[in-house]
């Protein structure tokens, strides 16, 4: 099937500093590199790293350089609207221990219309997966016409917003969070999210691991993160997110998918960079043969 991902495209810029930035605190950065990045960028190329046909729905600016580095991860990119603005882009901290802290600008990831989405969108169909996060426009609409048309909907609700969570909620398949996210989204509707009315949570807890719920089926599983030295933790979530939306879409039982999905975060945390310190699919099975050894 295919993987659609109405998601963010931004141009990453890394400063590698011996701590996080103090409220009016002047840090010297230590190193400084540019990248593709953006949580619907990243999803993206981890569910094509990861072997799924993946097709992108959003918008980019001028700069051609972050199309091309899409395509040549294997992602299609021909839903990808020119905008009159720049290109989304993100101020990334990363201190010594591998923990960040980010400034957002959104740019073409919200200059884009809902025309192009329903255009994308006629071509896919029953049993395709769409992919959807909060760093872009007209997620609602988008997963209304998904499952409409019987797709998966698998949305991840960060950057947090409860209001964007509220009004996706009805037309998702997936809800996938982070620890923090979770305890937010708790809090703002005053109920536990085993309450929710959806059918599945994916949690993910960072080094304590992940947690998936099937709330309509009453299954629930646990998946360990496997330890590692973190070089970098930015784009982790995304990593696991993509790979596990690849995972399903390939077919694999819950519990594999989330397995594969921990070891391309475990190892994705292990390199600096967003988008390119993404895994192959050919370097996660070799951690995972490693492991079982």
């Amino acid at each position: 099937m295919t993987i659609w991902n109405l998601g963010s495209i931004n141009i990453d810029h890394f400063y590698r500093l011996p701590h996080l930035p103090r409220p009016g605190e002047t840090l010297a950065a230590e190193s400084y590199s540019v990248g593709l990045g953006g949580k619907g960028a990243n999803q993206s190329v981890a569910a094509a790293r990861a072997g799924a046909r993946v097709r992108h729905i959003g918008g980019v600016g001028p700069e051609d350089w972050a199309l091309e580095r899409l395509r040549g991860y294997g992602v299609d990119c021909a839903h990808v609207e020119r905008c009159k603005v720049a290109t989304g882009h993100a101020i990334i901290n990363v201190d010594r221990a591998g923990e960040n802290a980010i400034v957002l600008f959104a740019g073409a990831n919200r200059g884009f219309g809902l025309e192009g989405v329903a255009a994308a969108l006629k071509e896919a169909v029953p049993g395709d997966t769409l992919l959807l996060q909060n760093e872009t426009s007209h997620q609602t609409e988008a997963a209304q016409m998904a499952r409409a048309k019987g797709m998966r909907v698998v949305y991840s609700a960060a950057p947090f917003e409860v209001e964007a969570v509220r009004a996706v909620l009805p037309h998702i398949t997936l809800l996938a969070l982070n620890a923090v996210e979770a305890e937010q989204l708790s809090a703002a509707l005053g109920t536990g999210l085993d309450r929710l009315l959806v059918p599945q949570i994916l949690v993910t807890r960072g080094s304590e691991g992940a947690e998936w719920n099937d709330l309509a089926g009453g299954e629930r599983l646990m998946q360990p993160s496997f330890p590692v030295q973190a070089v970098d933790t930015t784009g982790a979530g995304d990593t696991f997110a993509g790979y596990f939306a690849a995972g399903r879409d390939s077919g694999l039982p819950p519990g594999e998918a989330l397995r594969l999905a921990a070891a391309a975060a475990a190892l994705k945390v292990t390199r600096a960079g967003t988008a390119e310190a993404i895994p192959s699919r050919a370097e996660v099975d070799a951690f995972l043969a490693e492991r079982a050894r």
